[in-house]
């Protein structure tokens, strides 16, 4: 993602777990047997990996420790990916006002 200035904007931390796992070839299937096989914990599913992708859920610090693993990204990464996803849930909704 590119901004109009030439900066690259923040990506989100789901934008950031497509973008890895597209350059290691890996489907969401595989990413979580990947973080299960590095975790000793089988706690993670596709559907958990999906969840993060679409910014439902943010994986906390302890996936994002095996996600940096797995995915060869530096934690501090994960932690500005997720403070960025967390930026855009906080987008106020504008209330309607109704005259009356």
């Amino acid at each position: 993602m590119v901004s109009g200035t030439g900066m690259r904007a923040q990506l989100s931390i789901g934008e950031l777990i497509i973008h890895l796992r597209g350059q290691h070839g890996l489907t969401q299937y595989e990413l979580a047997d990947q973080l299960a096989g590095v975790s000793g914990n089988d706690a993670v599913t596709r559907e958990e990996v999906s969840r993060w992708e679409r910014g439902k859920r943010i994986p906390g610090p302890y996936w994002r420790n095996w996600l940096s693993e797995v995915l060869g990204c530096p934690s501090e990464r994960w932690e500005s990916a997720a403070l960025a996803a967390r930026k855009s849930r906080r987008i106020p909704v504008q209330r309607r006002q109704t005259a009356g």
